[in-house]
């Protein structure tokens, strides 16, 4: 018997309902010994997720808030121990929760706080399959400076795990040296449920989540974006940074690192194959997306060593102000940078202003309101054609490029549009392209 892990997102364990869908899924088939779970997401448009509310409470409670966090609290209580008495088991949840709460007054970080909601949902989850429950505390660790630790990780799990025949464990979160908790960024959970794939040697990595796999194009802007059955890692990676959410793009790392595939299911619709993410790349476009407020900050000067010269001290300046930009290009006397929305983008300009002075730039322009679009597929970043279909579709739209189009790899384009134009330029990109 093969070994498969699966991981369940929000959505897929929002309630009880949900979480017995995932039962049925977790029991069809024997070889699902490993599972790694979310905390409860949104059940309806109004309503909070669980991690939102942890959130919540604990920014409360540091501001003295005691009403307030009370009743936020209540509905944090509300949702566990309803779910405790619909699926019929029992944990003690009251207990934990009360535990949880007291750390939280005690001054636990928000780390803390966003990780209970996968800590107490896979309390109820582990119960109700009768599987093991293993915490990812003192399993997924962290260094002093913040930074994960891969193959520390892999060790602690995989002696762990091998102690049980079958577990549940909690995603999103691992440890400090200090031993007080750390969170991956959000869609964490994602990568979890790698790692243990990666540290049980899984011939499977499952992601269960509320879409039948990766989709050429966002369905809320193209109509009915035809499916993609299979991907490669490297692909899936770029379209994730790019916006495509279905998976978050640190997930494919540990399991690409060991050769494990990665299929992309619904728990709403179990029975349709979803997408499997494979090593490989296979010639073709498999999906566009586009992820919006970008700033772009173009310098010039001309001296010795052109546009490539200028980059290493605006790289410098930017290591020294927090600022990181996602892509850099260079001409012969010039430079563009694009830095991606919120903290990174506002500052541009004014952060860079004390070092471009020394640097003697004799001009310097921000632009501001950018959509950057991936086109990603096997082989389109070398192919004439795909960037002639690229800059077609846009001119037939009467869409300018906003300075942006280049290639970084062999399997992506990307091109830059105005925000008030993403949609438009997705759809027709897609019609061209797809």
């Amino acid at each position: 018997m093969g070994v498969i892990t699966a991981k369940f997102g929000g959505s897929s364990v929002a309630d009880a309902a949900q979480i017995r869908k995932t039962k049925g899924i977790v029991m069809s088939d024997p070889a699902r010994r490993y599972v790694v779970v979310s905390g409860p997401g949104k059940r309806s448009k109004q309503d909070e997720k669980i991690t939102d509310l942890f959130y919540k409470y604990q920014r409360l409670v540091i501001g003295s808030a005691e009403r307030n966090a009370a009743a936020v609290f209540s509905v944090i209580e509300q949702r566990f121990t309803g779910l405790e008495k619909e699926l019929g088991v029992c944990v003690d949840i009251e207990s934990a929760l009360a535990k949880v709460a007291a750390d939280l007054r005690a001054g636990a970080n928000a780390d803390y706080a966003a990780s209970r909601g996968e800590f107490l949902n896979a309390r109820i989850i582990a119960a109700l399959y009768g599987y093991d429950f293993v915490d990812a505390a003192g399993l997924v660790l962290f260094g002093a400076d913040g930074a994960f630790l891969a193959e520390e990780t892999n060790a602690a799990l995989a002696a762990e795990l091998a102690k049980h025949e079958r577990a549940v464990m909690p995603g999103f979160y691992g440890t400090m040296p200090d031993g007080s908790l750390k969170t991956f960024s959000r869609g964490g959970s994602d990568v979890t449920g790698a790692l243990v794939a990666r540290a049980v040697c899984a011939d499977v990595y499952e992601n269960w989540t509320d879409v039948s796999g990766f989709l050429m194009a966002d369905p809320r802007v193209v109509e009915n974006p035809r499916p993609v059955p299979v991907i490669s890692y490297r692909e899936q990676r770029e379209l994730s940074s790019m916006g495509a959410s279905v998976l978050h793009e640190d997930a494919v790392t540990p399991a690409r690192m060991a050769g494990i595939p990665i299929n992309i299911r619904n728990t709403n619709a179990p029975d349709d194959a979803g997408t499997m993410i494979t090593c490989g790349d296979a010639p073709g476009m498999r999906g566009i997306s586009g992820k919006k407020g970008y700033t772009a900050l173009r310098v010039y000067k001309n001296a010795a060593g052109g546009g490539a010269h200028l980059l290493a001290p605006i790289f410098a300046a930017a290591t020294r102000h927090g600022i990181t930009p996602d892509f850099a290009l260079s001409a012969v006397d010039a430079a563009t940078l694009y830095f991606a929305d919120g903290a990174d983008a506002v500052p541009v300009e004014a952060a860079f202003e004390e070092e471009l002075a020394e640097m003697n730039i004799e001009d310097v322009k921000t632009t501001g309101g950018i959509t950057l679009i991936a086109v990603v597929g096997g082989g389109v970043g070398s192919d004439p054609d795909v960037a002639a279909k690229v800059s077609g579709a846009l001119a037939e739209a009467g869409i300018t490029p906003c300075g942006a189009c280049f290639s970084v790899s062999e399997t992506n384009i990307i091109v830059g549009v105005a925000d008030q134009e993403y949609e438009t330029a997705l759809r027709a990109l897609y019609a061209k392209l797809a």
